[in-house]
C-alpha cells in the first residue's frame, strides 16, 4: 500500500501516556548505581518491560540475569520494579551480594499488606496472572496463605478453609474492569471478604486507561505503545478494544502497518508505563513524514504529579561513594 494513499488527518496523544513514577524510579536506580558501585551491576530480570530500556541500561554497563546463579559473589545486584519474594533475598545474602531493591513503592505496599494478612490468619486470594513476575513475587511472601485468582471462574471454584476470614490483593497492573467481576464474585461468596484499605491498582495503570477511554471516541484507531511482556499495555490495547475500535501493540514505530491505516482518519497513541516519550515521538515523526499528518495534538484528562524517591541504601551510597566501591 502506497502511504500517500492513506487520507489520515491528525494524530491525537493520549494524556498521561508513558512512564510512571515507579518506572522512573527503576531506571534512576540502575543509572545511579553504575555511577557508585564501580564494576558490574547486575539487574535480576529486566528492570522494567521495554526492551529499549534495557538495552539502553545494558550499553551503560548493566548486565540483565534471570537468576542469582549468574551473579558472581560479592557483586552488587539490583532487583527490579516488579518486586521478588523473600527467597530471593535470603539468596543474595547467601551469595554474599550486595542487593538494591528497585521495587516499585505500590508494589511493596501489596507485599506488606500480604505479610499482615497472613499473620492474622486471613487466607488471601491474589487477583493477577499466573506467569507475571509481580505475581510471583507477592505470592512468596506469604505461600502457605495465598492463593491465586486469574478469572472469573477462579473466583467461583477457589476453596477456603475459613469463609469467615478471606481476603483479597490485586497485582498492581491490572485495571479496576479486570478486577470487578472478580471480586463481585469473591463477595457474593465471602459476605466478610476483607479488601484492601485503598485500592491496589497502580494510579498510573487506571489513569492511562482512563484516558484510553476518554480518547476513544475522538479517534478511528488506536496504536499502543509497549512490550508484549507488558502487562499494562497489554491492558491499554484490550480496553481501546472494548470501545470498539480497533487497536494495536507496537513496539517501535517500524512495527506500524499500512493496512492498518487504511480508511481512517484519525489515530490515537498511548504508550504503556514502561514506553518511554522518545518512542512516543519517533511515532509522531513517522505519522509526519510517512503519511503526511499535519495535525498532532494531546487529549489531556488529568495531571499526575507522583514521584518515588531512591531507596535509602542507594541514596546512601551516592553520599559515600567510596564505600560504595569497597563493597560496604
Amino acid at each position: 500500500m502506497n502511504p500517500a494513499s492513506l487520507s489520515i488527518e491528525k494524530l491525537i496523544l493520549a494524556h498521561p501516556r508513558g512512564f510512571c513514577a515507579g518506572v522512573v524510579r527503576a531506571i534512576d536506580v540502575v543509572e545511579r548505581a553504575l555511577e557508585v558501585c564501580g564494576g558490574k551491576v547486575y539487574v535480576r530480570h529486566e528492570i522494567i518491560h521495554n526492551r529499549h530500556v534495557v538495552e539502553g541500561l545494558r550499553k551503560k554497563g548493566a548486565v540483565f540475569v534471570e537468576d542469582l546463579s549468574e551473579v558472581p559473589s560479592g557483586s552488587w545486584v539490583i532487583f527490579s520494579a516488579h518486586g521478588v519474594g523473600p527467597q530471593v533475598v535470603r539468596e543474595a545474602a547467601e551469595r554474599h551480594l550486595h542487593s538494591i531493591d528497585a521495587t516499585c513503592p505500590l508494589v511493596t505496599k501489596v507485599h506488606l499488606e500480604a505479610i499482615a494478612l497472613a499473620k492474622r490468619g486471613y487466607t488471601i486470594l491474589l487477583i493477577g496472572h499466573a506467569d507475571h513476575v509481580e505475581t510471583i513475587g507477592t505470592m512468596s511472601e506469604a505461600p502457605e496463605a495465598m492463593k491465586l485468582v486469574s478469572s472469573v471462574e477462579d473466583a467461583e471454584k477457589v476453596a477456603v478453609s475459613d469463609p469467615e476470614k478471606v481476603a483479597y490483593l490485586t497485582q498492581t497492573t491490572l485495571s479496576l474492569d479486570d478486577t470487578k467481576g472478580i471480586v463481585e464474585v469473591l463477595r457474593r461468596r465471602f459476605p466478610k471478604l476483607h479488601g484492601p484499605a485503598k485500592d491496589d491498582i497502580c494510579y498510573a495503570t487506571q489513569n492511562r486507561q482512563n484516558a484510553v477511554k476518554e480518547l476513544a471516541p475522538h479517534v478511528d484507531l488506536i496504536l499502543v505503545l509497549g512490550a508484549p511482556n507488558s502487562s499494562n499495555s497489554l491492558r491499554l490495547r484490550e480496553v481501546a478494544k472494548s470501545q470498539g475500535l480497533p487497536a494495536y501493540l507496537i513496539e517501535r514505530a517500524s512495527d506500524i502497518k499500512d493496512e492498518w491505516l487504511s480508511g481512517r482518519k484519525v489515530v490515537g497513541l498511548t504508550a504503556g508505563a514502561s514506553a518511554p516519550e522518545v518512542l512516543v515521538q519517533e511515532v509522531v515523526r513517522v505519522f509526519k513524514d510517512r503519511y503526511g499528518v499535519r495535525e498532532v495534538t494531546e487529549l489531556e484528562t488529568i495531571k499526575e504529579d507522583m514521584v518515588f524517591s531512591l531507596p535509602y541504601k542507594l541514596t546512601q551510597m551516592l553520599e559515600n561513594p567510596a564505600a560504595s566501591q569497597a563493597g560496604q
